[in-house]
């Protein structure tokens, strides 16, 4: 794994509601019942109510449970239809992405929809008691945007997973969430964000580099687990697909990978203080930002990991 520690060294802020949080999400999934083995179920509500307890650490119980809510439905939704489920048919993943997004433009689906239809309708009423408009646009054309992801990936997967690596890394933001939680900061953090301010350069490449970070350190802790989810075969991931286009062994790659995250991990830090000495909405959404990226940094040490 790279060494983080000189750009985000932790320990991390984490707020008082963390377990609050994640009790939640029992909760919630006890009317929503999208993972049907007990063991994941535990998991996956540790790892998302304990995670977005680092991500944004001064968020109110509700807006928590917004994010952590979303987060869980999208990680459930990947693994109950994406991957290799959705590798061997893509055209029933399609369909299944079909039917949320009417959930996504306020309407009903055609056959009625199923659990994942009725529990994404939930969080979005949330979320637009919360957001503004614009906010709540941004939320849901990111949400639709790693639905799109996972669907891109499940064909790239029935195709032998020969992806170039600039194709890969353009798309791997969408896939682990990471743009999701960003455009759940405003909302969730009750701030708002300049147009001009959003689309400044040094806010674009702060959350260009954070983004990058948060999927590439995925694709190298998730690499065991995948693998053996995969029967063996190489995981669908940047260490195995630079391993290819480089003509690099298995311990190059995981070496090349480190050496990038490392460098987004510094750019990302850098980008972080610029803005913060800049002051201003720019400091804000700094801090914001950092959250996010300290909180994947804490994902990839959790036991959905093997981590412990």
């Amino acid at each position: 794994m790279p060494d983080l520690t000189a750009s985000f060294p932790g320990p991390f802020p984490v707020s008082p509601h963390a377990a609050d949080t994640a009790g939640q999400l029992e909760r919630w999934l006890a009317t929503y019942p999208l993972v049907a083995s007990e063991r994941a179920r535990v998991a996956l509500c540790d790892i998302t109510g304990h995670g977005v307890a680092r991500t944004f650490p001064g968020a109110d119980p509700a807006g928590l449970a917004l994010c952590a809510d979303l987060l869980l439905w999208l990680t459930a939704f990947d693994d109950a239809y994406g991957e290799q489920t959705g590798a061997a048919d893509p055209g029933a993943l399609v369909a299944r992405v079909a039917d949320t997004v009417h959930v996504l433009n306020g309407r009903q689906p055609p056959g009625g929809g199923d659990v994942f239809c009725a529990a994404l309708a939930d969080v979005l009423a949330r979320l637009g008691e919360r957001a503004a408009p614009e906010g709540f646009l941004r939320v849901a054309a990111a949400v639709r945007d790693s639905l799109y992801g996972l669907v891109w990936e499940a064909h790239a997967l029935a195709a032998g997973g020969r992806t170039a690596v600039p194709e890969y890394r353009a798309m791997r933001p969408h896939t682990v969430f990471v743009a999701t939680v960003t455009a759940l900061a405003e909302p969730v953090l009750g701030y708002e964000l300049p147009s001009a301010v959003r689309e400044s350069a040094p806010v674009r490449e702060l959350e260009s580099a954070v983004a990058d970070l948060a999927g590439w350190i995925n694709d190298l802790a998730s690499y065991d687990r995948e693998k053996a989810r995969a029967g063996g075969a190489e995981p669908f991931g940047l260490p195995a697909l630079l391993a290819a286009a480089e003509g690099y062994g298995l311990d190059e790659a995981f070496a090349a990978v480190c050496a990038l995250c490392e460098a987004q991990a510094g750019k990302a830090r850098a980008g972080i203080a610029g803005l913060a000495a800049a002051g201003g909405p720019g400091a804000v959404h700094a801090r914001a930002v950092e959250g996010i990226a300290a909180s994947y940094v804490w994902h990839i040490g959790h036991r959905r990991y093997g981590g412990g």
